[in-house]
């Protein structure tokens, strides 16, 4: 049977109605179990309201709303640090914290350790990086065992993965602090990750906000793209696959979606899944990646001339030059010199980036 991803139009009027429409269509109550708790992964990519770059507010009180409507009561949400986010700060901005707080949504924070407890744990399927990466084991957030996820991914490319969805959602949550030891081997990684998500989780979905997507050099420093869709699925592959595809990939030219497939993890072959909801056949969309300064030294570095002796780089105190580099260079150089003009011309043309404007005013 092939899997079911929807695609649906929306407006601001109408999107928890239209998010709702979504998650029934892609069947989320065959997915989860209604009998354990749900934890909701958004997708923070920066703390810095930069539409396209992280979950908006109206896919996280959509999905919730459903959820509860659907009889998913029990809900929690797990966030993550990166390099050049601050979480807490990101949910704020992002308008994130409120919803939480609204609905009574409990929030874990995976580096804490009074949140969160790691736990060394062994796959049962066969890895193809993670194991040679952490020799010394594989650690994974014992809170993640037994329950359900749903993953709350933006449309967007990903400077060293092409297009970043569902399946790069569960990178931040999954993996610790150290997860940058696998970005030479990302596509790989993100493969042995939706192995391990099937073998700990009660259900897997995922809802994807396409209503204002973003191309270029993401997932950060992006040109933001006013498409109005919403996707859902229980395949991560597929909707990932779906989304490269819209943004005018060929999805199996991307290595993650393609070792998935090949794996048996998902389908990846736009021809043999489902689209259910709107027709988006007109859609005729060239999305570009690029680069950025810290792609540029990234792929010297992790891809390039000095992948050899990177453990000198990223394993010793000298990372932290690299981390310091990136959080200026997005925070003090790209951000207020682009990323805020960007914002305020995104304002005059788009009625999405006026609902963010005023939400929570309602």
């Amino acid at each position: 049977m092939k899997p079911k991803v929807a695609v649906v139009r929306t407006r601001p009027d109408r999107v928890f109605s239209d998010i709702e429409r979504a998650m029934e269509l892609a069947e989320v109550r065959s997915s989860l179990s209604t009998t354990t708790e749900t934890i909701l992964k958004d997708n923070i990519s920066w703390h810095f309201p930069f539409l396209s770059a992280n979950t908006t507010p109206w896919q996280l009180e959509g999905v919730i709303r459903a959820l509860r409507g659907f009889g998913y009561g029990d809900l929690s949400s797990v966030h993550n640090n990166t390099v050049v986010t601050d979480p807490f700060r990101g949910e704020e901005l992002n308008k994130l914290a409120p919803l939480y707080r609204k609905y009574e949504v409990k929030e874990y924070f995976n580096f804490r350790k009074e949140d969160i407890r790691w736990v060394r744990y062994t796959p049962k399927a066969k890895m193809r990086a993670l194991d040679k990466v952490f020799p010394h084991g594989i650690h994974l957030p014992e809170y993640f065992f037994g329950k359900n996820i749903v993953h709350l991914p933006t449309m967007k490319t990903h400077i060293y993965t092409t297009t970043t969805g569902a399946m790069k959602n569960a990178f931040g949550g999954l993996l610790n602090t150290r997860r940058h030891y696998t970005h030479t081997w990302i596509h790989e990684t993100l493969v042995d990750l939706l192995a391990v998500q099937k073998e700990i989780h009660a259900g897997l979905f995922a809802v994807m906000d396409g209503t204002i997507a973003g191309s270029g050099p993401g997932p950060r420093t992006m040109k933001p793209v006013e498409l109005s869709l919403m996707l859902a699925s229980a395949d991560q592959v597929a909707i990932d696959a779906v989304s490269a595809k819209l943004m005018g990939f060929d999805p199996l030219s991307i290595q993650y979606i393609r070792l998935a497939h090949d794996d048996g993890l998902g389908v990846g072959d736009p021809k043999e899944i489902e689209l259910v909801g709107d027709d988006v056949s007109n859609l005729d969309l060239h999305f570009e990646v690029g680069n950025n300064l810290a792609s540029r030294v990234g792929d010297i570095l992790w891809f390039g001339a000095l992948k050899g002796i990177q453990r000198l780089f990223f394993h010793t105190p000298l990372v932290y030059l690299f981390v310091f580099g990136s959080f200026f260079y997005h925070d003090y150089v790209w951000w207020p010199l682009r990323g805020k003009q960007i914002q305020r011309r995104l304002r005059e043309t788009s009625e999405w980036a006026r609902f963010f404007d005023r939400y929570g005013e309602q």
